[in-house]
């Protein structure tokens, strides 16, 4: 069994918080907890129904679990959410917009990386390979992939936003008929069952495009890539996109562009609990803030109060002194050496790695080969 839970905290409290709840969650193994599906190559009748018609295997939270992870969130010393809730339809499209941003340079220097080394990459992947791409967003960069590997086994793309996933899986079969395209719309650090292709794969791949691990806080990373490894199976592949340490204004920039499209990304979580939950929160009362941690290397976003304020969600009154903040997301920024450490604490082997030539960022080749 493969279980991972909620995406993980940004602070040593928040580790502890985390690291709580994963204890509460183990003593509670077997009684029907909705985080305890296997992560297996099996699916169920309606899932794969799903799956046949593009639309996607629902492994959603629900509305019960995300107030859950609010109120616990919210009343903690350093009030947090967790990431994962950002990606709303309205969010997803949010997100579209900042990869366009001049100043969130990720995207289009991931893909500059990928168009120059796509041969190499697909080769090394090899034939007849079932690609799994967690968090896969409009899928741009796959595409890449997908007109390069050859006679792939089938697709499956993971979204935590429905609307978005149906819609870039139907266009996807569209575009790739020959490609077995299976969506799956899940949290994937939580439990959920993995359709199994009609053609028979070499080897499982999970594509991890973008800088999303650098979401995770070290001990939550390797244990996501413990989860990953699992999916790739003995001698699988991952292939990753790491952010890497750079000039510090460059990176605050790209967290605060100059639009404030970031700014509506940050708040927006707090618009999808008013909507979803019936919370009250005051978008005007609250401003992004997000700023680069050289000592810990990530850059951490957040939503200040702008005043004294209380807001209502669930039943519950979560009160605000003004300049207290809501930890929303943080962003790791790794070197080259520190990420390997991190992959082979995990049992991967860094097998090959390709930067951009100002070394901002990597995308990485990784084996799975067990740990020692």
């Amino acid at each position: 069994m493969c279980v991972l839970h909620d995406l993980p905290p940004q602070s040593d409290r928040r580790e502890a918080f985390f690291e709580e709840k994963a204890q509460h969650e183990k003593r509670h193994e077997g009684l029907g907890g909705h985080n305890q599906v296997s992560t297996t190559f099996n699916m169920s009748a309606h899932a794969r129904a799903g799956a046949m018609r593009n639309s996607p295997a629902d492994y959603r939270p629900g509305t019960r679990a995300f107030l859950q992870d609010v109120l616990e969130g919210l009343q903690r010393p350093q009030k947090q959410l967790p990431p994962k809730y950002f990606y709303d339809e309205r969010g997803a499209r949010l997100f579209e917009a900042i990869c366009g941003l001049d100043e969130y340079y990720i995207p289009r220097t991931e893909s500059a990386i990928m168009a120059d080394h796509v041969d190499e990459m697909a080769s090394l992947l090899g034939e007849e390979v079932l690609l799994v791409e967690y968090g896969c967003g409009d899928c741009a960069k796959t595409r890449v992939l997908l007109d390069n590997l050859s006679r792939p086994a089938g697709f499956v793309p993971i979204d935590i936003s429905f609307e978005q996933l149906h819609r870039v899986a139907s266009d996807l079969q569209r575009s790739y008929p020959h490609i077995e395209v299976l969506p799956v719309c899940a949290d994937y650090t939580n439990g959920f069952e993995l359709p199994r292709p009609s053609k028979a794969c070499a080897r499982n791949a999970v594509y991890f495009p973008g800088s999303t691990l650098g979401n995770f806080d070290p001990l939550p990373a390797r244990l996501f890539l413990d989860h990953v490894a699992e999916t790739c199976g003995r001698d699988g592949a991952l292939l990753i996109g790491v952010d890497l340490r750079k000039d510090p204004g460059v990176i605050h920039k790209a967290y605060n562009d100059g639009q404030g499209v970031t700014a509506a990304f940050n708040l927006n979580i707090l618009a999808r609990m008013n909507a979803e939950l019936g919370a009250d929160f005051d978008l005007g009362g609250f401003r992004h803030y997000a700023f680069f941690n050289p000592v810990e290397s990530r850059v951490e976003m957040h939503l200040v109060s702008a005043r004294d304020q209380a807001a209502h969600v669930g039943g519950t009154t979560v009160r605000f002194t003004k300049g207290e903040s809501i930890w929303t997301e943080s962003s790791y920024k790794y070197t080259l050496e520190g990420f390997e450490r991190l992959a082979n604490s995990a049992g991967f082997e860094v097998d090959r790695v390709w930067t951009d030539e100002r070394d901002w960022f990597s995308v990485q080749y990784l084996v799975a080969r067990g740990k020692a």
